[in-house]
């Protein structure tokens, strides 16, 4: 009888650590919505009350959320339920401390400042593309400047995890988990890649929370940024009609964007595959004058980027993809758009590839020549940082993580007369 007590005891252990496990939260991670509310983002195994806990000096305040299943395509078909919590009313500048999950399961604390929504500020953003589980190069680095408040936000120019569904989705799952430290500390916010192209995307439209669900714009200080999905050019099996709206929309958030130019001046664009870099193992998109991501669709040119950018006068773009960093200096139709000081006055898109976050891939070499329009290349691996201190000013600096975050490349736009580019209305 004894021994039949002890073994029901233990059962009973077993069945609370499983269900303890099933309910605990993981993968937490921060983003902003279109009016700069934070947005807390997490994962169970199984169905369970989304809430957190969250305040100044103590967590006295609770916010309520919900969660959706999300069913991942592989041949097991493993479940989890993603939750999202929307904390509003927050003072701007004021550190908020924070847990995620119920009184089935809370994850660790965390905190994080809560941004401002108006342009009177200067932003300091970190970008990174192309990071993987294996060999995250940049990611130490980063948590170190996260934790120690250098940044504001940061921008993940695509791929992710190398791949979010590999293994029924473990790997996404492992890779979200490993981010934590970073993103549970200020807002993640995310573009799409080729990588997370498995079943229609569907990791990525499951695991991030973005103000929209594949191409979306935020204010952040005295910038409009605007973050596309390039694949809908790539992967036509999900549908063409997805160019034409992407390109729709973005013609009419540019203009309205331009309307508004006088308080947020700087545009900037982000998207993964790049429209100008010198890679010597990427036909598809360095070498290749029927660049989609630039001219739209191939010889009927419907639907292209470039020009559209170009008679918007956005400031700015950041690509990834290419496992390497590359900055240029203003360009057009790959023509060098520049007299003796490019970048005082621009008149052209500057244009950053910042693909180099480390993944299983390694890195990508570059071709032995340079273009006139190419002005700084590196094969190390590292990250963006982007520091916007006002309207006609901002500062780029590229961190190298080979290099123990030394600064390997620095570069100023000076910008004072924002808007569509004065030869825009000649373009043919």
């Amino acid at each position: 009888m004894g021994l039949l007590r002890s073994s029901g005891v233990l059962f009973a252990m077993a069945l609370s650590v499983l269900a303890s496990e099933l309910t605990q939260p993981g993968q937490v991670h921060l983003s902003v919505d279109e009016s700069m509310n934070v947005v807390v983002t997490w994962s169970t195994k199984v169905s369970c009350p989304s809430v957190v806990e969250y305040g100044v000096s103590d967590l006295n305040l609770v916010a309520n959320g919900s969660s959706t299943l999300f069913v991942d395509g592989g041949p097991l078909h493993l479940m989890q339920h993603m939750h999202r919590v929307v904390l509003t009313a927050l003072t701007a500048g004021r550190r908020y401390a924070y847990r995620a999950g119920s009184d089935l399961g809370w994850s660790w604390q965390y905190s994080f400042v809560a941004l401002r929504s108006d342009a009177s500020w200067s932003p300091r953003i970190g970008l990174v593309g192309d990071m993987g589980l294996e060999n995250a190069h940049a990611l130490p680095l980063l948590v170190d400047e996260v934790s120690a408040g250098h940044f504001d936000l940061l921008l993940h120019v695509g791929d992710f995890a190398y791949n979010m569904d590999t293994d029924n989705g473990l790997v996404g799952d492992r890779f979200m988990d490993m981010l934590q430290p970073l993103a549970a500390q200020l807002p993640y916010m995310t573009c799409v890649g080729n990588h997370e192209q498995a079943y229609n995307f569907s990791h990525y439209k499951a695991r991030f929370s973005m103000p929209g669900e594949m191409f979306y714009s935020v204010d952040v200080g005295p910038a409009h940024i605007v973050s596309l999905t390039t694949e809908f050019y790539y992967y036509t099996q999900y549908g063409l009609d997805q160019i034409r709206r992407q390109y729709e929309w973005l013609q009419q958030d540019l203009a309205r964007a331009n309307e508004r130019r006088a308080e947020r001046p700087w545009l900037i664009v982000l998207g993964h595959r790049p429209m100008y870099c010198s890679n010597s193992d990427d036909p598809e998109h360095c070498t290749n004058p029927e660049n989609m991501v630039r001219v739209g669709i191939p010889f009927l040119h419907l639907y292209g980027l470039e020009r559209l950018l170009y008679e918007q006068g956005v400031d700015l773009a950041f690509w990834a993809h290419e496992h390497s960093y590359e900055r240029t200096w203003p360009v057009y139709q790959n023509r060098l758009v520049a007299g003796d000081q490019p970048y005082v006055r621009p008149q052209a898109p500057v244009h950053v590839v910042t693909g180099s976050g480390g993944c299983v891939e390694g890195q990508d070499p570059f071709e032995n020549s340079t273009h006139t329009w190419s002005a700084f290349r590196s094969d190390d691996f590292g990250y963006t940082r982007l520091i916007l201190h006002n309207g006609s000013h901002l500062q780029l600096q590229q961190v190298s993580s080979n290099q123990a975050g030394k600064v390997i490349d620095e570069a100023w736009l000076l910008q004072d007369s924002h808007g569509p580019f004065p030869h825009a209305t000649r373009v043919q």
